[in-house]
């Protein structure tokens, strides 16, 4: 018999800390993530069925919806990624299929994206270091898609301002990790 343990994106059994001069990166293992894509003709009970989930509107270009437990983002036109704590939300994709029946397909996503949070009165130091976003212009709730260390993320402006989750692929967590800690060693 198999005695199998999980294990995060970067290889360990805990997630990975990392700080350096008042500013935290930290491995998120804990969300479970599923994509939302309104079907042709669904569009706007897709929308309502996603603001029902979430207690509030479906985000729209460059924003996303902060409400706990449930989370998502605009990824384009009538798409949508949606995140909840794994430990209450192991089968999201099935909880929103359920839920939303056919006016949208949806996903598993869990298994494809590592999810950092960076953290620190400086982070935006290391964010301009990173990518070519904006990051002193955005406010809690933006979210933007842009390239780090030429890899397709995700940075959401989170709560407190000092707060900014980065999702990209977990096939790279490695690579992405070192760039973020790289950044952090070169604005710190």
């Amino acid at each position: 018999m198999h005695d199998l343990k999980p294990i995060t994106a970067l290889g360990g059994t805990e997630p990975r800390i990392d700080t350096i001069g008042g500013v935290s990166l930290t491995e998120k293992p804990g969300i479970a993530f599923a994509s939302v894509t309104a079907r042709r003709g669904h569009e706007d009970a897709c929308r309502a069925h996603l603001a029902d989930v979430l207690e509030g509107p479906a985000p729209g270009p460059g924003k996303c919806r902060l409400h706990d437990p449930e989370a998502a983002f605009w990824m384009g036109p009538d798409q949508w990624m949606a995140g909840a704590p794994i430990d209450s939300h192991e089968d999201l994709a099935a909880q929103l299929k359920t839920r939303m029946g056919e006016t949208a397909s949806i996903t598993e996503q869990t298994d494809a994206w590592v999810c950092f949070d960076l953290q620190g009165d400086r982070m935006e130091d290391v964010v301009e270091l990173l990518c070519n976003i904006n990051i002193r212009a955005m406010k809690t709730g933006d979210a933007t898609r842009t390239s780090i260390h030429h890899l397709g993320c995700f940075v959401l402006r989170r709560d407190p301002a000092n707060w900014v989750r980065i999702l990209g692929p977990r096939a790279s967590a490695g690579s992405l990790h070192h760039a973020l800690l790289t950044a952090m060693k070169s604005a710190l």
